[in-house]
């Protein structure tokens, strides 16, 4: 006989077999057993869950003469036949690819026949949100007089896709997505009774990829068995999966937590290196951060290892509250993106940087001042609503000696830009110098080590001439970072070059300082401007009287037009 997959081998065959849904199948099993059934149902829930499952179990439960108290007896011909699918009188449609009227519309008309070996004709739709709106609308007749003996069974994934009028005009189940402590005693009862060895923290990966879905669960479950020995260890349901193991998580986080940001960035390009996913990534440490944060309150944590429950101690509540913030962050900025391994990157140095902690107690409540504390800061308080007495009242305030305090710590000085280089630059700029680096920066960023492609990725290239260009950058850092970083200039102005043959080299500047460096060398052009057109009137006043009034506010117009878009894009025509 063909291998059959384990997802179809072990599809439940009774309501007790489905894994997770014991509210729906409870339901269901009195419906059947106290003859109370309804003739439409619609099963919503995520992806492998056992909609499907539960509706042919339900066709089986309410055609099988030997039913016992809602369960079918998987021994009769009727029970049989369903299972095999020989049984006319339950029809599973799949609305994905038979979403038109005329479809639904033949289903309206064979539904007036009864059934011929069942008691009752069941139809089963799946996806049948994928109906089209004339479709919706001949289903919709049908469900408002439903024939004798005859039962749909709805099955969709999107119910929010289905009109109003359709869902109420049927009983609605909502499948939820199965636990991992159930999908993995589920699959150690399968492969207990399929012979097969396994390590437990293996199924712990294989749950946590399913994400609640008993099917996924049962398919990962088979690539694994197809790949290993005859046996399903945790190494290989991580090569399988493409999951990251607890140390590899623990070791990156703890990198994070201790500014240690080379260090993390190295294990973040290794992972890279073995083909590790960056939106498989986020999703790991999401769940990685998740599963810190309740193991923190409630000291469990299923399906992780003993050093996950030790490093639960260690990280702080505040950087996994930043560190889950900053992945969402990520996640959508991942969304619009043709390169998202820089987001990574980005993400990495960013949580990597220091980052003060509030005091805590023993028991985890935020510490409070000491009596000491507060009675200095009431002191202080003191003294300055004396000082603001002795101001109202026009006297001299009497200033006491503050009591001693912890030097403030030195801030970082402002960056100071070469301005003389960047006004070079921008008497030389000229448009096509700009598009040409800014159309080259996409490829420049793909040619450089992480560190640099996540320092480049926060500038901007605001003006261009042959011989450079000026850097923008969102913070003074990181600006110190691009003019004091070894060899990193000489990186990009060789790699410019290589790619696009432009040699010039760059000058960094803050973004909140261009503005004004960029007004101040407009204003002073300008000005000297002015002063040459003085001169030249000076010298040859016969050219400026040769002029009409009109003519000299002409080329007035014109040399305004000049000075504001640039001699490169005005066009003078006679």
């Amino acid at each position: 006989m063909a291998y059959q997959a384990l997802y179809r081998k072990w599809r439940p065959q009774t309501f007790d077999d489905m894994v997770g849904q014991s509210a729906v199948t409870h339901t269901l099993k009195n419906a059947i057993s106290n003859h109370k059934t309804s003739h439409a149902y619609l099963f919503t829930g995520p992806r492998g869950t056992g909609k499907t499952s539960a509706a042919k179990v339900f066709a089986k439960a309410i055609n099988c003469p030997n039913q016992t108290n809602g369960e079918p007896c998987n021994e009769c011909e009727i029970c049989k036949g369903i299972t095999n699918g020989t049984i006319g009188d339950v029809i599973e449609i799949d609305a994905a690819s038979n979403n038109g009227v005329e479809e639904i519309r033949d289903i309206r008309d064979k539904a007036r026949y009864a059934p011929t070996q069942a008691e009752y004709k069941i139809y089963i739709i799946d996806e049948v949100h994928m109906l089209s709106t004339g479709a919706f609308n001949a289903l919709l007749k049908t469900l408002e007089e439903p024939p004798q003996k005859v039962i749909f069974i709805l099955a969709t994934t999107e119910p929010h896709k289905i009109p109003a009028t359709i869902i109420s005009r049927t009983q609605r189940f909502d499948f939820r997505r199965i636990t991992s402590q159930e999908i993995i005693d589920r699959l150690a009862y399968i492969l207990d009774q399929e012979g097969i060895e396994y390590e437990p923290d293996a199924l712990s990966v294989v749950a946590r990829c399913a994400n609640g879905g008993m099917r996924d669960a049962l398919s990962l479950l088979d690539q694994m068995i197809s790949f290993g020995d005859g046996k399903v260890t945790l190494d290989e349901a991580i090569q399988v999966s493409g999951s990251l193991t607890d140390d590899l998580m623990i070791d990156f986080v703890k990198d994070l937590q201790e500014t240690k940001a080379e260090e993390a960035l190295e294990k973040l390009q290794q992972l890279f290196k073995i083909g590790k996913e960056a939106s498989r990534l986020v999703e790991e440490w999401l769940e990685f951060a998740r599963d810190l944060l309740i193991a923190k309150q409630s000291g469990e944590a299923i399906g992780r290892s003993e050093r996950f429950l030790q490093f639960k101690d260690e990280v702080e509540p505040e950087f996994l509250y930043r560190f889950v913030e900053a992945l969402n962050q990520t996640q959508q900025e991942m969304r619009f993106t043709t390169k998202p391994t820089i987001s990574l990157e980005v993400l990495t140095i960013k949580m990597a940087q220091p980052y003060t902690l509030t005091p805590r107690t023993s028991s985890g409540a935020p510490a409070m001042p000491s009596s000491e504390e507060v009675q200095q800061l009431q002191q202080q308080i003191a003294q300055m609503q004396q000082q603001m007495n002795a101001l109202l009242q026009g006297g001299a305030p009497q200033v006491q000696q503050a009591p001693k305090t912890q030097a403030p710590r030195p801030t970082r000085a402002a960056f100071k830009p070469n301005t003389m280089a960047i006004q070079k630059i921008l008497t030389e700029a000229t448009r096509e110098d700009l598009l040409k680096v800014r159309d080259l920066w996409g490829d420049l960023l793909s040619c450089l080590n992480p560190q640099e492609q996540a320092l480049l990725s926060q500038s901007t290239v605001n003006a261009a001439g042959p011989n450079g260009f000026v850097l923008g950058f969102a913070y003074d850092h990181l600006c110190d970072i691009s003019e004091t970083r070894p060899g990193f200039r000489e990186v990009i102005q060789e790699h410019l070059e290589r790619l696009g043959g432009y040699s010039g080299t760059f000058v960094a500047v803050t973004q909140h300082q261009w503005p004004q460096i960029r007004a101040d060398f407009l204003q002073e052009r300008k000005k000297n401007q002015e002063e040459e057109a003085v001169s030249i009137v000076t010298e040859e006043p016969a050219v400026e009287d040769s002029l009409t009034p009109e003519e000299q506010a002409f080329e007035q117009k014109v040399n305004d037009t000049i000075e504001l878009f640039g001699e490169d894009i005005v066009q003078i025509e006679e």
